[in-house]
């Protein structure tokens, strides 16, 4: 089989706090295009995909809807990161990919792995936050906003 699952949260040690010895939990905030947030939001976008993963166990993801938003727009909870061949992560998760195949396939072309972050436990905000920093081209980890 092509696809791994890298890890659940409980696999990943975010429901124990560890992971490889006494890494602790943390929170990260994701940057991600305005119109795949809405994909989001509407409910239609189950999966996040990116070409590289958070490294430390993450208990939540925040949500922050890149330029001309420029603000965070909820959070969720990571169900499980699945990693593979760009082909075969597309084939498991199109159905709640919320994004073409053309786009996902110019996104990792030249790729041979992509991760797909399955978002669970979705809470969109009532009233957007702004950052107190800049924010993150991909990632970034931090403790609480």
């Amino acid at each position: 089989m092509l696809i791994r699952l890298v890890g659940t949260m409980q696999s990943r040690g975010v429901l124990s706090g560890k992971m490889s010895g006494k890494c602790r939990e943390m929170n990260a905030i994701i940057s991600i295009k305005p119109q795949y947030v809405e994909e989001i939001l509407a409910g239609r976008k189950h999966f996040e995909f990116r070409k590289a993963v958070f490294a430390r166990p993450v208990g939540k993801v925040y949500i922050y809807a890149s330029a001309p938003v420029s603000k965070v727009v909820g959070e969720f909870k990571p169900a499980e990161i699945l990693q593979g061949e760009p082909a075969e992560i597309w084939k498991k998760t199109e159905a709640y990919s919320g994004i073409t195949k053309t786009y996902f396939d110019t996104y990792f072309e030249g790729r041979k792995i992509a991760y797909a972050i399955k978002i669970q436990n979705l809470q969109i905000y009532k009233e957007p936050k702004e950052l107190p920093f800049q924010a993150p081209q991909s990632y970034r980890y931090i403790d609480m906003l």
